[in-house]
């Protein structure tokens, strides 16, 4: 099994204090302080016990944020977790799934590791998923909305077309970004058995170094996922993170308020990169895809990281010519520009 593994790359983690930290998606504001406050609490009084193993209190308040009940969510340690248990729940040895070719590198690595064949769809010259092509898969969906590293969202009714058109397979809508983005296919899991939504606090909640992630579905899915849970480990969330991420889900407030400033930031950066030259893809992530008419991506990102500003640069066709940035506070991005221009 070792030799058919090719393990998932993170994004670089840097040591260097001054840097700017913009390539691997991360919220720049902190969480609510009403998570710190929970946090604190529970360190005062429970450590020295085994958190629960159902999490009841996370997933009642999970369903009751997205308007499910608690049966219908899933809870892991950050939503890697929660699709590793999903390829090994709904996905077969021997019935070939499909994702597209340029998206979340981890999924071909489950792949490979759970022995699932798995088909690339191609996506069109402008990084758009042909939705077509996920018709009729044999052993299922895996599809990223918005995409990443291409930031693109797909509108909900092409979302339907393809859980409609795979009524035999179970299809995952991961929605790592969707936040950030026009709407959310949670509001489909009443209407399709086959559905499963999967979403984290890592990004929009500000809790990436926490690791809570979780899945929206109909009770049989998420029973199957509870199966594969406690196959492996009854208590996959600690404490702290529980407690944690229902004080981030119970605070809207501070939620909407960083959402936004976030969305306002990405326009304001994608203009500002605009009048330098750069193309860029229509994000409705945290992060921009971008790439430059005449400077080479690999050159641009040198040169960055040599400055202490970090940004992710994949180097394989065909987006070997594209970096992909974070969006970070309106101070760091006019750091970033303000090198880009000496750089350009």
């Amino acid at each position: 099994m070792a030799k058919r593994t090719e393990p998932y790359i993170p994004g670089e983690q840097v040591s260097r204090q001054d840097s700017i930290k913009l390539n691997t998606n991360e919220n720049p504001y902190p969480p609510s302080p009403a998570v710190i406050t929970a946090i604190s609490k529970e360190m005062e009084r429970g450590l020295q016990l085994y958190p629960s193993p159902t999490a009841n209190e996370l997933c009642q308040k999970i369903g009751q944020v997205y308007g499910l009940a608690p049966e219908e969510v899933f809870v892991g340690n950050g939503s890697d977790e929660v699709l590793a248990f999903s390829f090994m729940a709904f996905f077969e040895p021997g019935k070939k799934i499909r994702f597209p070719s340029v998206t979340y590198s981890f999924y071909p690595v489950y792949a490979k590791l759970f022995d699932i064949p798995f088909e690339e769809i191609p996506l069109h010259e402008d990084f758009s998923v042909p939705i077509k092509r996920f018709y009729q898969s044999e052993g299922g969906v895996i599809l990223p909305n918005p995409n990443a590293p291409t930031s693109l969202y797909k509108e909900l009714d092409q979302i339907e077309a393809i859980i409609q058109n795979n009524p035999d397979q179970v299809v995952i809508i991961d929605e790592a970004y969707i936040d950030f983005a026009s709407g959310s296919a949670i509001e489909l899991v009443a209407k399709y058995d086959n559905l499963l939504v999967i979403q984290t606090t890592s990004k929009s909640r500000s809790l990436a170094g926490l690791r809570v992630g979780f899945a929206l579905g109909n009770k049989t899915l998420i029973d199957a996922l509870v199966r594969i849970k406690d196959s492996f480990n009854s208590y996959t969330l600690d404490r702290l993170a529980l407690v944690g991420a229902k004080a981030a889900l119970e605070d809207q407030v501070y939620f909407k308020k960083t959402t936004e400033m976030i969305i306002k930031t990405r326009q304001k950066t994608s203009d500002m990169l605009t009048t330098l030259g750069f193309n860029i893809l229509p994000s409705q992530a945290n992060f921009l895809f971008v790439t430059h008419a005449t400077v080479p991506a690999e050159m641009i990102y040198g040169q960055l990281k040599e400055a202490g500003i970090i940004v992710r640069h994949f180097n394989k066709p065909p987006i070997d010519n594209y970096l992909r940035i974070t969006i970070g506070t309106d101070e760091q991005m006019g750091k970033l520009v303000e090198k880009l221009k000496e750089i350009i």
